[in-house]
Parts: C-alpha cells; sequence; structure tokens
C-alpha cells in the first residue's frame, strides 16, 4: 500500500513558466562546451527555461560514450550565468549528487536503471537530505509500478518534497515501433494515486526516433500531463550518444508549437451538465459490470464444485483458448480492440480459475 506523500507544488519550484506544457530541454549528452552553449543559446531564444545535459551516461555496454563527467558540470554553470536558465542533470550515485551540489545544478533525476535499485535509490536519497533541489524520478526499466512509487517514497521520507515523475516507457519484450513501450495505463494509475504530482513525459525515450516524438508528446497533452523533457542538439548528425532520437532547437520550438494543450477542466456549464450526465450512465454501466462479474463468479464456482464431485482438473485451456479467440472476434465488431479484449478476459479467467481452486481446497 502506497503511503502519501508530503509534495511542495511544482508552482513553487520557481522553474517554469505557464502555459503547459512545462519543459525541460537540452541534449542526450553534455560533449563539449561549444556544443552545449550553442544548444542552450538556441533553447533560450523560444523561452526554455530548464536545460537538461546527461553528465554520467550509464551504458549498457562498457567503451560506448559514458558522459565526460563531473568538469561537464562547469559547462552547465556557465548556461546559468550566461542565459538565466535551470539547469538539471542525471544522478546514478552519492558521489554524483555531492558533484552536483557543488557546482550549483537547480534540479537532478533518476533514471530507469536507478529507480529499479533501492539501495541506489536510498544512497541518493540521503545525499540529498537537507537540500532544496527538486527531483524528478524516471520509471523503472520494467513496468513494476510499486518499485516506482518506492523510489518516491524513499526520497519523500528524506525530506524531498519537491518530486515530480518523468514517464519514459518500459522495456518491450516484443518487437515495437518504439523504443521503449509507452503503457500508459500504469502511467495513469500513478497519476490516479498522486494527482498532485507533477508529471512529465519522456517522447525522445520512449519513441528512440524523432519521428515519433510529436505523436507521444501530443498524446501526453491529451492526457492531461503537464510537461515534457525532450532531448535538444544543436547538430544531432554528430550526437555522441542517441543522435535519432534528438531534435535541433528549431525543430523543437516546431514540435511545441504544433502541439494542443488540453484543458484539465471546464466551467462552463453545457460542459458541467454535458459531463455530468455522461459519467452518470457510466456509473450505472459499471455497477452492471460488477453485478455480471459477481455472477459469473459464482456460476464459476458452481463449475468447481461439479469438477471436485466428478475429479476433474481445473483448467481446460482448449476450452479457454476457443472462448478468448470467440470473444476477440465479437469484441472487433464491437470495435473492440484484441489487447483489450484479452487484458479484461485474461483476468477474468484468472479470477474465476482462483474461485474454482478454493472450492478444491475446502476439503
Amino acid at each position: 500500500m502506497s503511503r502519501k506523500l508530503e509534495l511542495t507544488p511544482v508552482q513553487e519550484w520557481g522553474f517554469f513558466t505557464l502555459p503547459r506544457p512545462m519543459v525541460i530541454a537540452g541534449p542526450c549528452s553534455a560533449e563539449s562546451e561549444e556544443q552545449v552553449m550553442e544548444t542552450a543559446a538556441g533553447l533560450n531564444e523560444f523561452g526554455i527555461h530548464v536545460f537538461r545535459a546527461g553528465i554520467w551516461k550509464p551504458r549498457t555496454h562498457p567503451g560506448s560514450f559514458e558522459g565526460v563527467g563531473a568538469p561537464g558540470l562547469r559547462w552547465l554553470q556557465k548556461v546559468k550565468k550566461v542565459y538565466g536558465m535551470k539547469v538539471a542533470t542525471e544522478v546514478a550515485s552519492e558521489k554524483h549528487v555531492f558533484e552536483c551540489i557543488k557546482h550549483g545544478v537547480d534540479m537532478v533525476w533518476l533514471g530507469a536503471r536507478t529507480t529499479a535499485n533501492p539501495f541506489l535509490v536510498q544512497d541518493i536519497a540521503e545525499a540529498l537530505r537537507d537540500t532544496d533541489i527538486p527531483v524528478l524520478v524516471k520509471n523503472p526499466v520494467n513496468p513494476d509500478l510499486d518499485l516506482w512509487i518506492g523510489a518516491l517514497e524513499r526520497l519523500n521520507r528524506e525530506g524531498i518534497t519537491k518530486l515530480g515523475v518523468i514517464h519514459r516507457g518500459f522495456s518491450a519484450s516484443e518487437k515495437i515501433a518504439y523504443r521503449n513501450d509507452p503503457l500508459w495505463k500504469i502511467a495513469i494509475e500513478l497519476r490516479t494515486r498522486y494527482p498532485e504530482m507533477p508529471f512529465f513525459a519522456d517522447p525522445s525515450h520512449m519513441g528512440g526516433n524523432r519521428a515519433y516524438l510529436q505523436e507521444i508528446s501530443q498524446r501526453a497533452m491529451d492526457l492531461g500531463l503537464e510537461g515534457l523533457m525532450i532531448e535538444s542538439h544543436c547538430d544531432p548528425s554528430k550526437a555522441l550518444s542517441d543522435a535519432s532520437q534528438q531534435l535541433t532547437p528549431a525543430a523543437l520550438k516546431d514540435l511545441l508549437e504544433s502541439l494542443t494543450v488540453r484543458d484539465k477542466d471546464a466551467d462552463s456549464k453545457e460542459y458541467r451538465e454535458g459531463i455530468d450526465q455522461l459519467r452518470a450512465r457510466i456509473d450505472l454501466i459499471d455497477e452492471g459490470i460488477l453485478a455480471e462479474l459477481a455472477s459469473r463468479m459464482g456460476i464459476s464456482r458452481r463449475i468447481g464444485e461439479y469438477k471436485k464431485e466428478h475429479n476433474v482438473a481445473i483448467l481446460q485451456m482448449s476450452r479457454w483458448d476457443s472462448i478468448l479467440e470467440r470473444m476477440k472476434e465479437k469484441g472487433r465488431a464491437c470495435g473492440l480492440s484484441e489487447q483489450f479484449i484479452e487484458t479484461v478476459f485474461n483476468a477474468i479467467h484468472e479470477e474465476s480459475v482462483k474461485a474454482q481452486n478454493e472450492v478444491l481446497e475446502k476439503g
């Protein structure tokens, strides 16, 4: 069970200006002082106030470009001095935190690999204790909501209240168009639990290719997320890491101007009356679904008793496969996706098997 978090409203961070989206932009990696300053200049021209750059880059294989290290923090200091921008970078250890504090970094974030390691998160949380630095937490590599929440809880327990999250997608077991699977339902679940939490999407790491950045960014706005963290490089073709997913500052400006930002709510009488009527209808349908599910589970228990009397195993996979295929076919006819039907009916089947198993265990 997740605990309540004590959070400082993002409006009090002094980082972002309205209207949405709040934007954090800059290169995947700080590669040289010239590259950092040229990119910052381009972003500053159209009002980006928070500049990001990777200083330490956790890579899968040794020998890849793993960042310039602490010397690159001086370039971020120069960005602050010259352009008045806030600067942010990723930290993955206690040492990184101390270097960032020493160089006046304004905000840090935890990457997906770090979030997945409670030991590292705890070390970082303790290093950040008694600081006033905002901390953003990317989702872990795998779709584990509790692990994501646990990282937030560890930081909050050490007194860090300027907390936000970054949804960058999850490792995909199957080949998909994007670099990482968005699995928006997990982001929605986290948003439901912590509606006051500043929520950013990272279309760069989610898409892995600049061709997908606009559609992912628009989806984030459609879901009501507050911000975007997007990688921008003055010359992406020469980038030392993740070249294919970075935009020039000019291209990023065009992308942001193309977005339709959705309001979180509307005060008009027409909207309120219409939405209330539709929600009332959904509530009635949901209550009906619950009643039908309860009835189905009752029948499942009776089937369990019948199987027990005749010494028949619970699982009948050939029948279930046939049912699922039939339901997917009917679902398509109703305009429902196969993935949705599969998810719903697999959950129902799992609960039915559990109900039948309970019958067998009674004696």
